[in-house]
């Protein structure tokens, strides 16, 4: 590319094509997984739709790599590439609620916490994860579990409708009634199928929830705490959405002093109704326990509960992730938990696992990629710090900590729990017998494989 291509580029664009050298570029360019450095030719932050086609056929006819970079909380850096193209689409953060129809559509630059902003006011909510800076983007692609999955399914089981930029710079809305098979594709195969510039979801009535978390001394309570949630959670009401994670207790305020740095197990929990029955549902669990080290749980709006992790993960931070699917929670599977979780080199390190079960259960397996209709949890093992100098002993623990859990585990992980370092057969087996007809439908809408910086679907007859 000459100076003359790219400034013809920039003079289609609506919004602002970002190039190395220019004032903004350094802080645009930053991932929210420190630990990745990536470098883009060019960044063009795409204010509308017809940006977004410009820029896929520009990069397409310039033989670039391509990046599609939503909310910007891929753990793998996905959302850039070194010496090619970051199709940002960041600024487009419209979100448009129909309270009659309980739909809302979402334009592709939103975090979760953006939609909840919108629909609490109509005391109405999506199905999305846990941490309201995830962007909307990837984790809808990718699958989507969080506080409601148990009672109204994946983030996908919800997505109404999508409109899809395709590898020729077409626009294509995908349904069950407008092209069927892109739409199947879209919900769960992740970015490789094309660019999506507006989702419309299904929303539930969602205003106050019981939630909060509880905290117990992992190496007192922890394995029997483990034992009791395993035991408890699939006869719990679906309006329940409660993992169980291992963590430590933040050094900091508002936790209680005398617990900092304490190895703990964590129940964090949101039932979707009235106080009194969140706690008669809860003592199902809490009755069969120890006391706590601190008991959280109280009524509050549903987006402060989405929004309780976010104080402790800002942009920047060192991480490496790892996941699995888990269909069977064995005790000795929980005394490897416990004892990996010990050797955690960070208050931050953590590991969560969180159902799968009520309505995801009820969908069909091939009724979308997503490929663990049969599992009953998705792990995720991450390794935080905010210090680059421990990305290698935090690397590590991750990793020694799956090599001795996986043995216990499904033969596939969820996408967005991906490094980059997973290889073509994790991708695979995430995916099982859904695989072969993602490959198909690679080859029908994208054959040259533009949208592979991604966990990526190869194309295939």
């Amino acid at each position: 590319m000459n100076e003359e291509t790219i400034t013809n580029f920039a003079a289609r664009m609506r919004g602002p094509v970002v190039r190395p050298g220019d004032s903004d570029y350094d802080e645009t360019r930053k991932l929210y997984n420190g630990m990745i450095d990536k470098r883009p030719k060019l960044i063009a932050r795409c204010a509308d739709v017809a940006d977004i086609m410009t820029a896929v056929n520009f990069g397409r006819e310039n033989g670039l790599d391509i990046a599609i970079r939503g909310g910007g909380h891929n753990g793998p850096g996905l959302g850039s590439v070194d010496d090619g193209l970051m199709i940002d689409l960041s600024m487009m953060k419209g979100v448009y609620v129909d309270p009659d129809r309980a739909t809302v559509r979402v334009e592709p630059g939103c975090t979760s916490g953006d939609v909840d902003h919108a629909t609490h006011a109509f005391g109405l909510a999506v199905p999305f994860g846990i941490v309201s800076t995830t962007g909307v983007g990837g984790l809808t692609l990718g699958g989507g579990t969080g506080y409601l999955t148990r009672q109204h399914g994946l983030t996908i089981d919800n997505l109404l409708s999508a409109d899809v930029v395709m590898a020729d710079g077409t626009v294509k809305t995908a349904s069950k009634t407008e092209n069927p098979e892109l739409f199947w594709a879209i919900r769960g195969g992740g970015g490789n199928f094309g660019v999506v510039s507006s989702f419309e979801f299904q929303a539930h009535p969602v205003k106050d929830v019981f939630a909060g978390p509880i905290f117990w001394d992992a190496a007192k309570h922890g394995a029997t705490v483990m034992r009791a949630y395993r035991d408890f959670i699939g006869s719990a009401p679906e309006a329940l959405g409660s993992f169980v994670g291992l963590k430590t207790v933040p050094s900091m305020d508002p936790f209680p002093r005398e617990h900092w740095g304490k190895r703990a197990c964590a129940v964090i929990s949101s039932f979707n109704g009235p106080e009194d029955e969140g706690i008669a549902v809860m003592a199902r669990l809490l009755d069969h326990l120890p006391e706590p080290l601190f008991n959280w749980m109280g009524m509050m709006p549903f987006p402060s509960i989405q929004a309780l992790f976010d104080p402790f993960f800002p942009k920047g931070l060192q991480w490496y992730w790892k996941g699995d699917y888990v269909s069977e929670l064995t005790d000795a599977a929980i005394d490897a938990h416990i004892a990996q979780a010990a050797k955690a080199p960070s208050e931050l390190c953590l590991m969560h696992l969180y159902p799968i079960d009520g309505a995801v259960h009820r969908a069909n397996k091939d009724d979308t990629p997503w490929g663990a209709r049969d599992a009953r949890w998705s792990m995720v093992i991450a390794a935080i710090d905010s210090n680059p100098q421990m990305a290698g002993p935090i690397t590590r623990w991750g990793r020694e900590y799956w090599d001795n859990v996986h043995q216990f585990n499904s033969g596939g992980g969820y996408i967005n729990f991906m490094m980059d370092d997973e290889g073509d057969a994790r991708v695979r087996a995430s995916y099982g017998d859904n695989y072969t007809r993602l490959a198909a439908a690679k080859a029908q809408f994208d054959p040259s494989n533009l949208f592979h910086v991604n966990q990526n679907i190869r194309p295939s007859a």
